[in-house]
């Protein structure tokens, strides 16, 4: 699909123009942009005050896209994940978190914790390898084009049931794939996701995940937009890191963390690690320590994820004692840390199991 025949993607600027050259007045920009943005409409059809001929221009000249949503999993108040249907046929995925998304021991009163937040997708498949992740399983495929990454938002939306209040209040770019590897087309789709005449989230109510690509993190750091960033950590150590981690070879810690270091001098922004712990290879008292020694280094906050487990992966979740033993020592060294509570294991809930399990369903048939 090119970006540039999409509706989605279209600025102000350059719809108003498009419609310029047709003749038409400018106010018409806003009134389109509010159907696409606030009304989630799926069809220039669907637009019903925009007079008919138009609807019939906008038809011809852009691409109206809306990737069909093939099934939910989850129940109310808990994580639901979407699985949606792209138009070459490929499967995706996106992951509501209801709030509060952690357990921190305490009830926080920060209002904004207490916020529903979407986990997004940026690429069919992943080409990173991680040895834990379903997500890449079946190989990388593509990249999402940035109105396929910003569909998933007003898809979300428009499954909705209460359509008179706001769904998703944050985003986390966490989903399939190594978003950093789709950089340009995540920019442009996370732009138009933030301003106000479009999804109109706040960018720092916005956060990217990476596996570890240095160097797509100092260019990040020369962005404007203040997006929070997240690092998949999951080991402290290179030997561990590299054996569960392949983007590790390419980009050591050492190389990671400067990079890191560089991105938090520029921004002057905290920055989170992300890390899933693995029975009897990262949570160990050694690898705890070493976490500890990096989380102080950025004054960074620790988000600690029991293994969810994968088919035909041999990990395990660790078992509840140490899930306690290892939060503990964070928190009694000094870290900011939270452990995130089960939601999802029974939905296929790690990245890439409900796509696989329904490309398996597909290929049985």
């Amino acid at each position: 699909m090119n970006q540039s025949d999409s509706i989605l993607t279209q600025s102000p600027q350059a719809l108003t123009q498009q419609l310029a050259d047709w003749g038409i007045p400018s106010w018409r920009t806003k009134q389109i942009q509010e159907w696409i943005f606030h009304h989630r409409a799926v069809s220039f059809e669907a637009c019903a005050n925009l007079p008919k001929t138009l609807r019939e221009k906008l038809s011809s000249h852009y691409k109206f896209y809306s990737a069909p949503l093939l099934c939910v999993t989850g129940h109310e108040g808990e994580t639901r994940k979407f699985l949606w249907k792209l138009c070459d046929g490929n499967l995706i995925e996106s992951v509501l978190i209801p709030a509060p998304a952690a357990n921190t021991g305490h009830t926080s009163s920060n209002s904004e914790e207490n916020r529903n937040t979407l986990c997004i997708s940026t690429q069919v498949g992943c080409a990173c390898g991680c040895k834990f992740c379903a997500s890449g399983r079946s190989g990388f495929i593509r990249n999402l084009a940035p109105e396929e990454i910003i569909d998933q938002l007003l898809g979300a939306e428009r499954w909705n049931p209460h359509q008179n209040k706001r769904l998703i209040h944050n985003l986390v770019i966490m989903g399939m794939g190594e978003p950093l590897a789709n950089y340009e087309n995540l920019m442009k789709a996370l732009s138009i996701m933030n301003a106000e005449w479009g999804a109109n989230i706040g960018a720092r109510k916005i956060t990217i995940s990476t596996s570890g690509l240095a160097p797509k993190i100092r260019r990040l750091a020369a962005e404007e937009a203040q997006y929070r960033l997240s690092i998949s950590l999951h080991a402290a150590t290179d030997a561990v890191r590299s054996l569960i981690m392949p983007i590790n070879r390419k980009y050591p810690l050492k190389e990671l963390l400067d990079a890191c270091e560089a991105y938090q001098q520029t921004k002057g922004r905290m920055i989170s690690f992300e890390y899933i712990l693995i029975d009897r290879l990262n949570d160990t008292p050694s690898q705890c320590q070493g976490l500890i020694r990096i989380a102080h280094r950025f004054h960074a906050h620790i988000n600690l994820i029991p293994y969810n487990p994968v088919e035909g992966c041999d990990f395990k979740r660790p078992p509840q004692e140490t899930i306690r033993k290892f939060t503990s020592e964070l928190l009694a060294g000094g870290i900011s840390a939270t452990l995130r509570q089960e939601k999802g294991g029974n939905i296929d809930a790690a990245c890439g199991q409900l796509r696989l399990r329904k490309m398996k369903d597909l290929s049985e048939k």
